[in-house]
């Protein structure tokens, strides 16, 4: 699985390690036409070498800075994902107990995790506590009283950071903007110094930061630098108030080439931000960032088969083995993600509705696609590595799909295939 001498054509702008040669798409070095004949379907297959270019513009943009990049896993949390950010140096945002657990299997380091989420439990508060996590971004006033009460029990003191809602529209889909009034996460603006006052006052807490996340998929710098002005406002007035801020957290959410938007490279996003920072007197400020699908999206693809061609009156459809369950990010927020073929051909094309065998109508992975297409043929569905098997399910009661790295011309299963029986193992009856 090499690569070959003939130019390479990039499936997709911004995807220079999934291309063409010589008409066949690859990952890297590998041909995904011979990793399906091998793995078989639905397939995801990522890119190690893109997930390390994503996290250096990351890292070129924070040069010279204090800055730790907090991995948000929830985006991609298969164990050989995290280890190779765990290898680069990358720190974790969590959102449950069970995420913890993955980091610590990978070899995260704990005091380089953060942990999200607006519904912690005791139990989950108790584990980070014990295995000595960076700190906890705090979502609500009576989150604050129940992690002091956690970790007084625990005899430990839990580092804290306050997550602040500041009211700024990122300018993506509902389901993924966060940090509007009518969003469930962080503590409003209007409540941020009263909260951070009664922080300071309860046992067995240490205030050591400010938290903002404001949404995800996000094309444009503008919201980062509205939610900016308004958090370093807030840093301001707490510390006139006597409590001290060590680090500033600007969450994640920068978006990737999906379709039509083109966010800006993460190295120039920041270079606005922190001249923004500078400007205001807090360049200095140890900085936290939590990059999720920007590191991993553009890094994956699926592979699925083409089961049936089915024509209609009103509409073609192209039934492939992947589905819903495998790839949601269609059915659950109509988003877009690219379907090209594994081999490049000059066929006449149709226009397709690309869809599941779950039995749903809203089982679609692609509307309206012009494809020259056959039964039995291979599809690749692009920017597959965020939130497609961090979200799978087994509706259906269909396997998860095997997952492949690939590190130039090696390809390692770092997922074997889910079967039934493994499905139903904790089953009783």
């Amino acid at each position: 699985m090499t690569h070959h001498s003939t130019p390479a054509t990039s499936a997709q702008p911004g995807q220079p390690f999934i291309a063409y040669h010589a008409g066949q798409l690859q990952v890297e070095g590998c041909s995904l036409q011979m990793l399906a004949q091998e793995y078989g379907t639905p397939l995801f297959v990522y890119s190690k070498a893109a997930m390390l270019s994503a996290l250096a513009a990351y890292q070129r943009g924070f040069a010279g800075r204090t800055a730790q990049i907090c991995y948000a896993m929830k985006a991609n949390s298969n164990l050989a994902v995290l280890r190779v950010f765990a290898q680069a140096g990358c720190g974790f945002d969590i959102v449950s107990g069970g995420e913890l657990e993955r980091v610590l299997a990978a070899g995260g380091v704990p005091a380089k995790i953060i942990f999200s989420g607006v519904g912690k439990t005791r139990a989950e508060m108790r584990r980070a506590l014990e295995v000595g996590i960076g700190c906890f971004n705090v979502e609500s006033e009576a989150e604050l009283e129940v992690l002091s009460s956690v970790a007084v029990a625990a005899g430990k003191s839990a580092r804290v950071s306050i997550r602040v809602n500041p009211n700024v529209d990122p300018k993506t889909h509902p389901y993924i903007s966060t940090g509007l009034k009518g969003n469930k996460f962080g503590v409003a603006q209007e409540r941020t110094l009263a909260t951070y006052q009664r922080a300071a006052s309860l046992p067995g807490l240490k205030v050591v930061g400010i938290d903002c996340h404001i949404g995800s998929q996000i094309t444009e710098a503008t919201p980062y630098l509205d939610a900016m002005d308004k958090v370093l406002d807030l840093v301001a007035a707490i510390e006139a108030a006597g409590i001290a801020i060590e680090h500033i957290d600007f969450g994640g959410g920068l978006g990737i080439h999906y379709e039509d938007a083109v966010p800006p490279a993460a190295d120039a996003l920041w270079a606005a931000l922190l001249a923004k920072l500078d400007a205001r007197g807090y360049g200095q400020r140890k900085l936290m960032i939590e990059p999720g699908r920007s590191l991993v999206g553009n890094a994956g693809v699926c592979v699925s088969e083409v089961l049936y061609l089915k024509p209609g009156e009103q509409k073609n459809f192209c039934i492939i083995d992947a589905a819903m369950n495998d790839l949601p990010r269609p059915a659950m927020y109509q988003a877009f993600h690219q379907i090209v073929p594994l081999a490049l051909n000059s066929k006449p094309r149709s226009t397709y509705d690309v869809v599941g065998p779950v039995c749903e109508s809203g089982d679609w992975i692609g509307r309206e696609r012009s494809l020259a297409v056959q039964q039995g043929e291979l599809l690749a569905v692009l920017s597959a590595g965020a939130y497609c098997m961090s979200m799978a399910s087994n509706y259906n009661t269909r396997g998860r799909a095997a997952e492949v790295m690939v590190d130039g011309d090696t390809a390692t299963l770092i997922r074997r295939r889910e079967t039934a029986a493994e499905q139903m193992q904790n089953e009783i009856f």
